[in-house]
């Protein structure tokens, strides 16, 4: 193999060409001269290239060196140290300022990740404070919404400063939280009860699917905008999935235990039958996950996953003590299975799917 089909060979890798154009766009430069080869092709047998690590452009930049590990081993401890000597309500202003040095300016990304969480739990003592002698008099359900509301508007000012990805896509979590509550209060006060999930399962579980898979749109967009995924937008889908693909998967499964709506889901009278609908589901996320190249899609899905097979298993007299273990070999089976051969059962996957879908997909590797 000359180096111009090695160059165009890692291009295709990267997506920027596909795999059947790497031997005619190679003989074309050749032929034109607008490629010449520095060194000589290297015979195998001369020469054994390293492995090639499978590319993993799914997980957000985390961290470029043990210097982002260290920062934030330092935030983490002086921020758990402040809270301890001063208050919880010390972590606003804390993660603040040390926001201004670490993100805006030095632009680190792993202490970016770990103030933001510590952001959303400051937020949230800050907003119980708040609420504190207004709330007295509320329900559970007027509190919960009033302190829903206040997240969607600190995290897009944390966002607005900083462009963290993950304050982004809590913002937008926080905000598909509070309009699914606002909807089902609405709803409960035109049915006129106060248990409107417990009287209209149905209805119930037809929002949840709606705003599940509003937010699964929207993750998506993200998604299709840097399919190339080298740009912040890769990262904010990256944490949109992650919240999208469990809620779209209970959303789902609400369908399947509508009877047990707001109760025990894997009790006793779960069925054969609910039980196998629960594993189709799954499965139907894992392929959903293969085609646009999230394994958020296949992680989300692995509880579900465990306890189908635990109910099967107990529902086939097993003892206690073997199903319990066929149930986790099974579950680590799929999981080694689906992460080793992810690459090759997601080119056969995409093998299927129409060229005008999956050009606007992340590239097969």
């Amino acid at each position: 193999m000359t180096e111009l089909e090695e160059t165009l060979r890692r291009a295709a890798g990267q997506g920027i060409i596909s795999d059947g154009q790497v031997t005619g766009l190679a003989t074309y430069l050749q032929a034109h001269g607008s490629y010449v080869a520095a060194t000589p092709a290297i015979d195998a047998e001369d020469f054994a290239s390293p492995p090639r690590d499978i590319e993993d452009t799914e997980a957000p930049r985390f961290v470029r060196g043990f210097h982002d590990v260290l920062i934030t081993i330092g935030v983490v401890v002086a921020l758990v140290g402040l809270s301890g000597l001063a208050s919880v309500l010390a972590l606003v202003p804390a993660v603040l300022v040390l926001s201004e040095v670490l993100v805006r300016r030095q632009r680190l990304a792993l202490p970016a990740f770990a103030l933001t969480i510590a952001f959303v739990q400051g937020a949230g003592y800050l907003i119980a404070t708040a609420l504190g002698p207004f709330g007295e008099g509320w329900n559970a359900v007027t509190y919960a919404c009033a302190f829903l509301a206040s997240y969607p508007v600190l995290l897009g000012l944390y966002y607005w400063r900083y462009r963290v990805p993950l304050s982004l896509a809590l913002t937008l979590i926080s905000a598909f939280a509070l309009a699914v509550l606002l909807v089902l209060v609405l709803l409960g006060k035109i049915a006129g009860t106060d248990q409107f999930i417990v009287d209209h399962s149905l209805v119930a579980a037809l929002v949840f699917l709606v705003a599940a898979l509003g937010l699964f749109a929207v993750a998506m967009r993200y998604d299709l905008a840097d399919p190339q995924r080298q740009t912040r937008r890769s990262d904010i889908a990256f944490w949109l999935h992650l919240g999208a693909a469990p809620f779209l998967l209970y959303a789902m499964l609400a369908f399947v235990f509508i009877n047990r709506f707001s109760g025990d889901w894997w009790g006793s009278e779960t069925t054969y039958l609910q039980a196998g609908m629960v594993i189709a589901i799954v499965c139907i996320f894992m392929l959903v996950g293969l085609v646009i190249d999230r394994r958020a899609f296949v992680t989300s899905g692995l509880l579900s996953l465990g306890l189908s097979i635990w109910t099967l298993l107990r529902e086939n007299a097993f003892e206690a003590s073997n199903y319990v273990y066929v149930t986790i070999l099974t579950v680590g089976v799929v999981v080694l299975g689906v992460g080793i051969f992810w690459p090759a059962l997601r080119r056969f996957v995409m093998g299927f799917m129409p060229r005008e879908i999956s050009s606007r997909l992340h590239a097969v590797h």
